[in-house]
């Protein structure tokens, strides 16, 4: 039911102006997806860098709230910007997106990533200056750091396969590939 309803959004999405004029630009769809991966640099560079901190592996002599502090406003800029563009992204090309694996994939890794930042933000604020100026952070901020780094990865390897897409509906016989796909007219047709 839910790739029903997905697979409907995404066809109004496709032929409202607005979606086509993106695609049709001559530079539009282009110019939105560098800026999509230079905010993407930005953010998840900024974000490097404190989990690296956490971890013990740069910056041991410079206080992790300092650095959090000082790069807290790059990388939500950064983030902002990556999601306006991202939404834009998938707005030009509704129906491909939603019936990538990847980029379902990709939201569910954001998802975990978002959640993992929000207690990792919380667990960070409660234990200020009890650890700040140590050369690494209380083991349940290193582990929030390494799950960070790893679900950020996975975003990034996903979003890369994205335009580069092999599970195509039309071409995938795999009911729980095209389940997961999206692929809905193909399930049906089975």
């Amino acid at each position: 039911m839910i790739n029903e309803l997905l697979l409907q959004f995404a066809r109004w999405l496709e032929v409202q102006e607005y979606s086509q004029m993106l695609l049709a630009g001559y530079y539009s769809y282009n110019w939105l997806e560098a800026t999509h991966v230079l905010t993407l640099m930005v953010s998840i560079g900024s974000l490097f860098i404190i989990d690296f901190r956490m971890l013990g592996l740069i910056l041991p002599n410079v206080s992790a709230t300092a650095i959090a502090d000082r790069l807290h406003k790059p990388m939500i800029i950064g983030f902002v910007i990556m999601f306006i563009t991202g939404f834009l992204l998938v707005y030009a090309k509704p129906v491909e997106t939603i019936q990538s694996l990847w980029f379902r994939i990709k939201m569910i890794l954001l998802l975990m990533a978002f959640i993992n930042a929000w207690i990792f933000n919380a667990r960070m604020r409660a234990a200020e200056g009890s650890w700040d100026n140590d050369r690494i952070a209380p083991k349940n901020l290193r582990i929030g750091a390494i799950i960070s780094l790893v679900l950020w990865c996975g975003v990034v390897t996903m979003g890369r396969y994205i335009p580069y897409d092999w599970v195509d509906c039309a071409n995938t016989t795999n009911t729980a590939i095209l389940w997961a796909a999206g692929c809905v007219d193909q399930l049906n047709a089975l």
